[in-house]
Parts: structure tokens; sequence; C-alpha cells
């Protein structure tokens, strides 16, 4: 087929030992760790979960380089757990939502801070402090069938090889389970969508030359440079 102009690439994501996953659209869970939500300003009790979305195309590799973003002086790392979803759905009930998760990956949602708080002061959207170019850095998606569906094990993030940000997935306020049902019924999900699940406490600034370290018990680490 023919377009006006040059059609974009698919953006995927590496699956160990399978085909690269196909992304479609990337989901945020926001406040997801009471810790994170508490060192945010904001009370940690479980209010109903909140989302926000990256472009498809701001997945960044694993072992890349990130360019430093334009417009802050405050880029900020979040370490995640990355959902995977290999099965469309809609209104899924938490008993049934794991049957639609392909698989997991650890993550990082970059995000300039100053352009954050200045969005969260004027009550504007918060897309221009989240959804930036290469703010979506992802490590290789794990196979649910081969690692099983993680609901616990260490969550963790080093820069320069000092530990910034330590939780627990057992920590989460809404559990992966959870955030698939209640977000399947405000949107449909399709197979290629990616849930970012939260960050725990930790979160601070980086600079041009930082190398990061991400983690998550039993999946591949994110490696990623600051440029």
């Amino acid at each position: 087929m023919a377009y006006a102009v040059p059609a974009p690439a698919i953006v995927t994501v590496p699956v160990v030992g399978g085909d690269p996953f196909p992304v479609r659209r990337i989901y945020c869970v926001g406040r997801n760790y009471a810790a994170h939500a508490r060192e945010m300003g904001t009370d940690p009790d479980r209010e109903p979960p909140f989302f926000f979305m990256k472009p498809a195309d701001s997945i960044l590799a694993n072992h890349a380089t990130m360019a430093y973003p334009p417009k802050t002086k405050n880029l900020h790392h979040e370490i995640e757990l990355v959902v995977a979803i290999g099965k469309q759905g809609r209104d899924i009930p938490v008993a049934e939502a794991l049957s639609h998760v392909y698989g997991y990956a650890v993550g990082l949602d970059m995000t300039r801070r100053d352009l954050q708080n200045e969005a969260k002061t004027t009550g504007r959207p918060w897309e221009m402090g989240k959804g930036f170019d290469q703010s979506a850095p992802c490590a290789p998606i794990h196979k649910a069938s081969d690692v099983g569906h993680i609901d616990k094990g260490a969550i963790w993030v080093k820069v320069n090889g000092t530990v910034k940000q330590t939780g627990d997935i057992s920590d989460l306020i809404w559990s992966v389970a959870e955030s698939v049902s209640y977000l399947s019924a405000l949107m449909e999900l399709f197979p290629g969508d990616l849930i970012y699940s939260g960050t725990p406490e930790g979160v601070a600034a980086v600079v041009r030359g930082d190398k990061l370290v991400g983690h998550v018990d039993g999946l591949t680490d994110l490696e990623i440079t600051i440029g």
C-alpha cells in the first residue's frame, strides 16, 4: 500500500527465546508503591489506580545510550516491572487477568520531573514530563510460560554502581492482575500493549554520563547510559 508519507517502523522489544514483541501502546500506573507515593507528597491509601501513557516509539533498547532530553534540568529514573499483554480483553475479571499477560521485563519510566511538577501545579497534562523521546527504556521480555507470573522479588536500580531505588514487587499497592483488570475497564487491551506497573521509593536525578542498571529478580537486567 502507498502512503502519503513514509510509514513509521514497527517498534519492538526482544523476547528471550522468542520472536520480537511488537509494541502497540504503553500504559503506566501512577504512584503504585506506598513509599513512593509518600515521597511524592501524596496519601498512599489504596485509592483507585490511575494511568498515563507514553508513545510506543519512546521505547529504548537495552544497553543503549539515552540522549539527555531537552527542556529539563531534573531528569529522574523510575524503575518498574513491565507487563506485556498477549491477549485481547475488555472488563477482564481479576481472576482471569494473568491469562492475558504474555510476559515481563524490566523498564525505566524516565521523567522530566521539573516539567511534570509544573504540569501538576497548573493542572495540565503530564505528557511532556513523561512521554518524551526515549523515555521508556525496556529490557528483553521473558515469557510468563518460562518465568511464571511475578508477584514478589527484589526490584532496584543502581546509578554508577550505587543503589538508588529498592523495593519488592509484593509491595505494589495494586497487583499486576488488579492493574490489568482495572485498566481493561477503561481501555480495551490488545496484544502488544505494555503496562509499566509503578516504581518504588528513591527516585532521583541523573546527569550525562551516568550508567543505570535496573533489576527485577528472575528477569534480564536493564542497562543504559545517559548521553
